[in-house]
């Protein structure tokens, strides 16, 4: 946005900021608060505090720095508050797990490590967060973030106390802190309809298992070499040896095929070509299949529902069943994309598609909230800082997806306006 264009809104910003951060007790924070989002919304390519604040007629480098740096302003009462007011307006057809790495030079901002980094497509020295959005096929926002904390992090006991990690902050798994935020939001009295991720999350077996511990259903991406049973296979138990003993608890007794052997076992016969939306350069279709399979591997061998007769010893070897669902384009020579879905078995192979699909909104998010509005260009090393503006950079995205989605008021001098008033002639 230019500046007249800021202008334009700002009653509106305002409004929006009494009420999101509501929570923020000192009326001189709030207006902090509004410099900042200003600030991210102006166009300029470097988002910095000092190049934000040099842009704004109020900017003052010292104040910002100190709102989001030092300030002990609470974010969670905000991105509760964000998350209450688009979640209704969004209208969310799922919710997206997925993460983006920042790339940062040194080692002393908070949870900079040598990592895979997304945005440079290789190893490099970078931050990754964790987010969950909501995404229909209008909008799609962040309604959670979680900073990844590296091993090296962990026992650093130095670097730790500089950046202020809190003690009860270490190291997890990335698909820990994403089963924490869905808890957070459901503390809230939030729940996703449908969770979708990629494979870094679908792969792993423990992910998908708490998700389904939750009861929520989901759409997840895996690797072509993760193994399922086909439906129709039966668990066996071989005969007792004697009276004396345990009875020989069932199996399979053969080995789960990976999904990819599986899919093309299938022939091409079982593929329909199906379009899920249009894109910018005409409609987007490929050819998929969608068959029920049983999860294998050891991370599933007790599922939830044979959880109470695990506990008296006994199992009848069941797998739960979900669906596998396949794209094979017409122009490839094998399947090319695999997911895991616990929705019911009488959902549409068109549903199934759109769902596996939604995930090019987040996207979307991620170029918006990095080059547009300053998500990457935080220049503190703090925890409670990085935390202070991912907030108010969600909080920006928030606002300019309300004004995009609210109603248009015709003005003085529109179409509508003008055909409606009666000429001099008449």
């Amino acid at each position: 946005m230019d500046a007249r264009e800021v202008n334009r809104v700002r009653d509106k910003l305002a409004l929006y900021v009494a009420d999101v951060f509501a929570s923020v007790p000192r009326k001189d924070q709030r207006a902090k608060g509004n410099c900042y989002l200003r600030g991210l919304m102006l166009d300029g390519r470097r988002k910095s505090i000092q190049a934000r604040a040099s842009r704004l007629p109020d900017g003052n480098e010292q104040n910002l720095q100190q709102f989001v740096n030092q300030s002990t302003w609470d974010p969670v009462p905000v991105q509760r508050r964000i998350c209450e007011r688009m979640l209704p307006l969004v209208n969310p057809t799922a919710w997206v797990i997925d993460d983006v790495s920042l790339p940062k030079d040194g080692r002393m901002s908070v949870a900079v490590a040598p990592q895979y980094c997304g945005a440079l497509g290789k190893r490099a020295n970078c931050q990754v967060a964790v987010s969950v959005h909501a995404a229909s096929d209008t909008a799609s926002c962040p309604l959670q973030w979680r900073l990844f904390l590296p091993k090296e992090w962990a026992a650093d006991t130095n670097r730790r106390t500089i950046t202020r990690i809190p003690p009860e902050a270490g190291h997890r798994e990335k698909w820990r802190p994403a089963l924490d935020m869905l808890d957070t939001l459901a503390d809230w009295g939030m729940r996703p309809p449908v969770v979708v991720a990629d494979a870094a999350y679908g792969t792993n077996a423990h992910f998908r298992a708490g998700l389904a511990e939750r009861g929520i259903d989901c759409m997840l991406a895996v690797r072509a070499d993760v193994t399922t049973h086909p439906f129709n296979a039966q668990p066996t138990a071989p005969d007792r040896k004697g009276p004396v003993g345990c009875w020989p608890q069932p199996r399979y007794r053969h080995p789960a095929p990976s999904v990819a052997a599986l899919a093309t076992g299938l022939g091409q016969e079982a593929f329909t070509s199906l379009t899920w939306r249009q894109g910018s350069r005409g409609e987007l279709r490929s050819r998929f299949a969608a068959v029920r399979v049983r999860p294998a591997g050891h991370a599933v061998e007790r599922p939830i529902r044979a959880a109470a007769s695990a506990e008296q010893g006994w199992w009848d070897g069941v797998l739960p069943d979900c669906w596998l669902l396949v794209e094979w384009p017409e122009e490839a020579e094998a399947p090319t994309d695999y997911w895991l879905s616990g929705l019911p078995a009488d959902t549409s192979l068109p549903d199934l598609v759109r769902l596996a699909k939604v995930r090019w909104c987040i996207e979307h998010d991620y170029r918006e909230l990095k080059h547009g509005l300053g998500l990457d260009h935080f220049e503190g090393r703090s925890w409670p800082g990085w935390h202070h503006h991912v907030t108010l950079v969600t909080a920006a995205h928030a606002f300019l997806t309300e004004q995009r989605l609210a109603p248009k008021v015709p003005g003085p001098h529109s179409p509508s306006t003008r055909s409606s008033t009666p000429s001099k002639a008449s």
